[in-house]
């Protein structure tokens, strides 16, 4: 393929080339390994994840008998195989997908150990690997709901034989998924096998089962997609790669929009059915697009992307407005009150992330950054401990929206996001730096060190910032030898007066935020390209990136077609969106009127909340979103009343 520009040449571009390589993505992630955060705000949580979160999401997988399943499937095994015959266990926990829950956490974990190495806890991850390698049958099959009770289906969801109803909710493939993903990431954090080829077994009796494409069945609840490619990727096994274009095309007509096998995925053109399925899905197609070229894939993904920028995210970055189906709304179709899942919000910045690595456009990091500020963050406490499952943009300040918790809650019957949280947190370094060729690009603003190589030459990178609070960003770029090549700085929507790349937001002042860069302390201008700055000239170690954004609080209006923000504004400063909470239950903020006249100051608070910046007027305060309950109940809003 022909070498692109710094900042990348958009979809329609790229199809009017013809055939993409089946190398890779044309941008390649620098990645998560290479880069530490080493403090700020970013950091603050990544020490959370790693003390808090992920002890307390392992210790909540043996407490809840998640681990024990497998212990279960490998006893029912053993003493079947000793003659018992008719030995089997009734499956005792609730759901057939709580093995992913378990996959979920040691990749959280794994993650963890790729930042600071823990001896006892990489002891305690081979010591669960081996109770699940227990648990897979002699033919690589590992599914404990069906192992552990294998004489009838010992629960609703599934089907006497194999795969049979996972098209509809058995999560047998969907269990798999996740544990690819987990065995290539404690392979990439350890270098043990011993997870990964529990994975290579499995993976092979799915290729015997589907790869001849006779067995035609699209998961019920997607990821498998996104787990074979990450296994295609550290085998180089082909195989894998063509097993996710199969489950990918074994979809549609005149099946279920609810898990997107209504239509075939090349002719989808909107999002539809329940979230975090769909978002799994689209990324699973960006991965094939970038994988075998298959330009239908990419035409399909950017209609889709538009389709949501366009009418169905939230200011917050959060998706599935409809608690019915945990899905997609229609166009428009907002309201205050809506479920938005955490995990809807992990799977968008994955699939937000392979469309910029597809592309190299800045649009779409700057709805992972909004995501990542808000509609994400909010899913878990400051104290790493407690969850939100549904992220509303309005609350009484009493009702147990949370599946069945007033406020945030310890766990759930249906765990699938704290874990989805810890491995999501702890990976972030990935999203931070990317490369194409003779570029660089700086997509995400951390206090941080890395490393990376552009164009042959190892460059060190250095952040010093108080990002996302202050707008000054100190990036020091270092190769090991003098060299030329681009240093792209993404320039943010919300600095250049866009809050989406669509009109379904807009500032009621809508002027560019002024910024400034400098390079050896001399201002430079442009070109600034598909949202990047470029700096293109021969860097040498110590050169340093002077990068200053102003950070105005905005005033935010929804499009006239949301009828949920009709009369409302929003607050927003640089990527945090805020909301009012009244932690005395004094008032009722979705009833507060925000006069037109009101003057709104941000005001630094390093005692509050972990220390925040707040958005201030007439003895009203309002706090970042992602910070929400985290002093008690209290009813909350983001979108306010005008006068």
């Amino acid at each position: 393929m022909k070498t692109l520009r710094c900042a990348g040449l958009g979809v329609a571009v790229l199809l009017a080339l013809g055939s993409l390589s089946a190398a890779d993505y044309p941008v390649q992630p620098v990645p998560f390994t290479a880069v530490r955060v080493t403090g700020g705000f970013w950091q603050a949580r990544q020490e959370v994840n790693r003390n808090v979160t992920v002890p307390f999401a392992l210790k909540q997988c043996e407490d809840t008998g998640r681990i024990r399943n497998f212990d279960l499937a490998a006893e029912t095994m053993r003493r079947r195989a000793a003659g018992e015959t008719t030995f089997q266990h009734r499956p005792p926990t609730e759901f057939p997908f709580d093995d992913s829950d378990v996959y979920k956490a040691i990749e959280g974990a794994a993650y963890a150990l790729s930042m600071k190495r823990d001896a006892a806890l990489e002891r305690q991850l081979d010591g669960i690997i081996a109770r699940i390698a227990a648990a897979q049958e002699p033919d690589g099959y590992l599914y404990t709901f069906r192992t552990m009770h294998p004489d009838s289906p010992g629960h609703k969801w599934i089907g006497q034989q194999r795969w049979a109803k996972d098209p509809e909710l058995s999560h047998e493939l969907y269990n798999l998924g996740h544990m690819y993903e987990a065995g290539v990431a404690h392979f990439q954090a350890t270098g043990q096998r011993n997870l990964l080829e529990v994975c290579l077994r499995s993976a092979e009796l799915v290729w015997r089962d589907f790869g001849d494409g006779t067995l035609r069945i699209a998961p019920g609840h997607q990821v498998i997609e996104m787990g074979l490619v990450k296994l295609y990727r550290v085998t180089g096994d082909a195989r894998f790669l063509k097993l996710a274009q199969i489950f990918l095309e074994a979809r549609g007509p005149g099946q279920s929009s609810y898990n997107q096998r209504h239509q075939p995925v090349v002719d989808q053109d909107a999002a539809v059915g329940h979230a975090v399925r769909a978002n799994y899905m689209y990324a699973g197609m960006a991965d094939v697009a970038a994988l075998t070229g298959d330009q239908r894939y990419m035409a399909a993904i950017r209609k889709i992307w538009d389709d949501v920028v366009r009418g169905k995210v939230y200011l917050t970055g959060s998706v599935g407005a409809l608690a019915k189906g945990e899905a997609y709304g229609a166009a428009y179709e907002l309201p205050n009150d809506g479920y938005n899942e955490t995990c809807a919000a992990i799977a968008f910045m994955m699939w937000a992330h392979r469309m910029f690595l597809l592309t190299g456009d800045g649009q779409y990091m700057d709805l992972l950054e909004r995501t990542a500020y808000n509609g994400f963050l909010s899913g878990v406490s400051l104290s790493g401990d407690r969850f939100f499952y549904p992220n509303p943009l309005v609350y009484d300040g009493a009702a147990k929206n949370n599946h069945t918790y007033a406020g945030r809650a310890p766990w759930f019957g249906c765990a699938c996001c704290p874990p989805n949280l810890m491995r999501t947190l702890a990976a972030l370094t990935g999203y931070v730096y990317a490369v194409r060729d003779a570029s660089l690009f700086v997509n995400f603003y951390a206090q941080s060190e890395g490393e990376a190589t552009v164009a042959g030459t190892a460059v060190k990178l250095t952040q010093t910032t108080a990002y996302p609070w202050q707008g000054a960003v100190r990036l020091g770029v270092s190769p090991a030898k003098p060299a030329t090549f681009a240093v792209c700085l993404r320039i943010p929507g919300w600095a250049t007066g866009r809050p989406l790349p669509s009109d379904l937001y807009r500032y009621d002042d809508a002027q560019v935020a002024r910024w400034t860069a400098r390079v050896g302390g001399k201002v430079v201008t442009g070109p600034v390209e598909q949202g990047y700055l470029v700096l293109t000239r021969e860097w040498r170690a110590g050169d340093v990136v002077e990068l200053s954004f102003d950070l105005p609080v905005r005033t935010v209006r929804g499009h006239p077609q949301i009828a949920a923000t009709q009369g409302r504004v929003a607050f927003e400063r640089g990527p945090v969106v805020y909301c009012v909470e009244a932690v005395d239950r004094k008032s009722v903020p979705a009833d507060l009127v925000v006069p037109a006249t009101a003057k709104l100051t941000a005001r630094s608070h390093p005692e509050l909340l972990g220390g925040v910046t707040t958005v201030e007027w007439e003895g009203t305060t309002a706090i970042p979103y992602y910070a929400w309950n985290n002093r008690g109940l209290a009813p909350m809003a983001v979108w306010l009343r005008r006068e």
